[in-house]
């Protein structure tokens, strides 16, 4: 799969190709300052495949969490474009910096629903997890053709070491 997308003024731009590790929303509630208050729709992407195609983010880390992750954005206009987490070969894009946010599909787990708040939506059926944890979280699906296929999780040791 091919992805590319940008910030809202147009200044950083990036493409990512390979197949998708997670489609999922975050309660947060980091991801709620970001996102504005809804939870923040995201997709996993394998880094080896990702680069900035125009601009360079600007990166802010908080200073005072122990693991903090390392969130990407456009200088210019705000727009909160990826998350990097330390020790995860992945960029995290946020669905709305996509051309075209169809091809997401939809997420396939909540996370962090500790955190949700009562008027944030979490389709019926779908996989729910009060935390995050690495090793349930990005192991869920597979892909065909354009199509996710849920799958048993495989923890995040084994997969890193296929990557």
């Amino acid at each position: 799969m091919k992805l590319e997308g940008g910030c809202y003024c147009g200044a950083v731009r990036y493409a990512a190709e390979g197949d998708p590790m997670m489609q999922a929303q975050c309660h947060c509630r980091e991801c709620q300052y970001i996102s504005g208050g809804s939870p923040n729709m995201f997709m996993v992407m394998p880094v080896a495949g990702f680069s900035y195609t125009k601009g360079t983010p600007k990166r802010f880390s908080r200073n005072d969490l122990e693991n903090p992750v390392t969130r990407e954005f456009c200088v210019e206009c705000g727009t909160h474009l990826t998350t990097l987490r330390s020790g995860l070969p992945a960029a995290i894009l946020k669905v709305g910096t996509l051309d075209d946010p169809s091809l997401f599909e939809g997420p396939q787990m909540a996370i962090f629903t500790i955190d949700k708040q009562p008027f944030h939506q979490i389709p019926e059926g779908m996989r729910t997890f009060e935390r995050h944890s690495l090793e349930i979280s990005l192991c869920c699906c597979t892909w065909s053709g354009s199509s996710p296929q849920v799958r048993k999780c495989t923890p995040l040791s084994n997969r890193l070491a296929v990557m």
